[in-house]
């Protein structure tokens, strides 16, 4: 796993990488409004397909949170379009493309070794600064409930 990674109570790391249909989102035009910045290996995958689901099905408990849910894996934005349009994803899903995980690499959850991002979350408020973060073992889905209690907590 990357080194580095961002600190709870500091700025969350600026980046901008394209959704699923080129368009380009930048972390700090988010801010006015929480962001739930979502880490997860590879669409198509049984768990990670599971969790986003799991974040669709709960879209509108966001959007009253006043989160927004960002999905960010090394997929290419090609394969990102067909796996939100598949699963009826209406969050933003991030290509970490190229350069190759650097996003990933920039919040500490980039695997060198398998080329991929690892399972973490990242709570930003709506001033950038980081207020959570969750990192899962490969394997072990997340629990989006915990999502919820932070939010409320904002």
């Amino acid at each position: 796993m990357s080194a580095a990674a961002p600190l709870v109570g500091q700025p969350a790391p600026d980046f901008e990488l394209v959704n699923q249909f080129g368009e380009p989102i930048r972390l700090s035009a988010l801010r006015g409004g929480n962001v739930v910045v979502v880490f997860y290996p590879f669409a198509f995958s049984g768990i990670c397909t599971g969790e986003l689901c799991e974040l669709r099905d709960d879209l509108n408990v966001f959007r009253s949170e006043n989160a927004r849910v960002i999905a960010v894996s090394v997929d290419h934005k090609f394969a990102l379009r067909a796996f939100a349009e598949q699963e009826g994803y209406e969050f933003d899903l991030l290509a970490d493309f190229w350069p190759h995980g650097e996003v990933a690499k920039a919040y500490g959850v980039f695997d060198e070794e398998s080329g991929m991002a690892l399972r973490g979350t990242f709570i930003i408020d709506a001033e950038g600064i980081l207020r959570h973060e969750i990192r899962n073992p490969r394997g072990q889905a997340r629990d989006i409930q915990e999502y919820h209690r932070v939010l409320k907590e904002l």
